[in-house]
């Protein structure tokens, strides 16, 4: 995908980070939707369907988490990669972010160069190859789940059910190796890749969700060591 393909949604209740920010991704290529809060960003979501969203984490109204929360739970999107911008001293919780459904976090203020590097970085998810592991069908059934990455939707008697995309790839990459303990490192490379530093809570909260969206009791937390996905 080219660079001017790629829409990007900023959202910030200051004007001057608001203009900044949005002139130097503008410079870059990127076609760029400013927000100035949570509920424009999602009226403007809607209708833009952004490929990914630079959100302020601390806005009145609406703040980032709760705004986050509500864009991971709207199909209509495409499950778009979510970063949140917090500024340096604020009370910001980075394993909160993540358990709203964010992909990642860039604290401010951040150089131009800086800031498009990461944003270059986050977006190269995008075009990153399925890891040599997951060589498998679109649709994996295994213990009365089909994992349909073609819509990244879990089927699970017969129900739908819709999971972030971190968690959907987690779910994935566990499942495509059942009975077999993989380690949190494997997990860290193949599911958030070597650019993102993230914590081993990071895992743990993501593996807590997809158990209580699903209702699985089969992916086992082997103590030390990382997971393993049981078939049943």
């Amino acid at each position: 995908m080219e660079k001017q393909d790629i829409k990007i949604l900023l959202v910030d209740d200051e004007a001057d980070i608001r203009e900044f920010l949005g002139y130097n991704l503008s410079r870059e290529g990127y076609r760029v939707e400013k927000a100035k809060n949570g509920k424009e960003a999602i009226r403007y979501a809607r209708e833009f369907k952004p490929h990914l969203v630079v959100l302020d984490v601390m806005m009145p109204e609406m703040d980032g988490m709760e705004t986050c929360t509500v864009l991971r739970n709207m199909p209509e999107l495409g499950d778009p990669l979510i970063v949140f911008l917090t500024a340096r001293g604020e009370d910001y919780s980075q394993l909160a972010g993540f358990e709203a459904g964010a992909d990642d976090y860039i604290t401010k203020p951040i150089k131009p160069k800086i800031f498009l590097s990461r944003i270059q970085a986050i977006l190269r998810r995008i075009h990153e190859p399925a890891p040599a592991r997951e060589e498998s069908p679109d649709r994996l059934m295994t213990s009365g789940l089909i994992i349909d990455r073609t819509k990244y939707m879990v089927i699970r008697d017969e129900v739908e059910i819709s999971l972030p995309r971190k968690e959907f790839e987690l779910l994935r990459f566990l499942a495509s190796s059942p009975n077999r303990v993989v380690t949190r490192e494997e997990i860290l490379s193949s599911v958030w890749g070597n650019n993102v530093v993230v914590g081993d809570r990071t895992i743990d909260v993501h593996i807590r969700r997809i158990r209580e969206r699903l209702m699985l009791d089969n992916i086992r937390t082997i103590k030390g060591v990382g997971y393993k996905f049981e078939e049943r």
